[in-house]
């Protein structure tokens, strides 16, 4: 039955094309400072030619394009996510789940900034948020539009709770796609254990939901799998039918 699981775990919604405290590896150094307008303009355009090449699946140049772009502006928080979304292309897993992790502590770093430099920290998130933009338009895959919407969305509300929240949240999308580096890598505790923070941050994330349900399924719990797949379905996510059918035939 584990076999045929597994096999099944192919309905993870894998943010390729994404709660237990986390142990943060640190950035460069220079933490908690901005970088300064030509640094931050150049860090741009290295993720802007990262970005072709993740368009072009040149996906071990775009992640060293990513990666230039994050040693101009360590607080780069799209380059360190699309970072992350290169290495899961290559199957690097644990270089991607500590590319996920960066780009949360690049956010915890600019929401602890927006107390002494927030209209620095508002036009840096505006860059960022044009950027997604751009790769929004460029992007045809339903899959990938879904991730860069999500991700714009997370953006978004970042910019906005700088403002009026005293608590840091970590994005959602990015909890997401840091759960599926740990799945994809082996750690289904680790997985589980973000895909519910990322439900936390957003109850209305669907996906985590589902790829929830298929750890359940792996572990024998049917019910409790079942219940995870009405949430997702509730909260507008289109469940595999082959995966509700197969989980139900489990269930009986």
């Amino acid at each position: 039955m584990i076999a045929r699981c597994q096999r099944r775990a192919l309905f993870v919604t894998l943010a390729v094309t994404g709660a237990a405290a986390m142990t943060f590896i640190p950035l460069l150094a220079g933490a908690q400072k901005l970088a300064d307008e030509p640094s931050r303009q150049e860090a741009l355009q290295r993720f802007r030619v990262g970005q072709e090449f993740m368009s072009g699946e040149q996906f071990e140049r775009a992640a060293e394009e990513f990666g230039k772009a994050i040693e101009f502006d360590h607080l780069l928080s799209i380059a360190h996510y699309q970072r992350g979304q290169a290495f899961m292309n290559l199957r690097r897993y644990a270089s991607a789940a500590k590319s996920y992790r960066d780009c949360i502590e690049a956010e915890r770093e600019l929401f602890a900034l927006t107390q002494t430099n927030r209209f620095e920290v508002d036009k840096k998130r505006d860059d960022e948020i044009l950027e997604l933009r751009r790769v929004l338009d460029q992007q045809s895959s339903s899959l990938q539009r879904v991730a860069v919407e999500q991700r714009l969305r997370d953006l978004q509300n970042q910019r906005q709770r700088g403002v009026t929240s005293g608590s840091f949240q970590a994005p959602a999308q990015v909890l997401l796609a840091l759960g599926s580096a740990y799945f994809r890598n082996g750690d289904s505790d680790g997985a589980e254990a973000q895909w519910r923070a990322a439900i936390d941050a957003n109850p209305k994330l669907g996906e985590a939901h589902n790829n929830i349900a298929v750890i359940y399924m792996q572990t024998g719990r049917f019910e409790q799998a079942l219940q995870e797949l009405t949430l997702a379905e509730k909260a507008g996510f289109k469940v595999n039918p082959q995966f509700k059918a197969d989980l139900k035939e489990r269930a009986k």
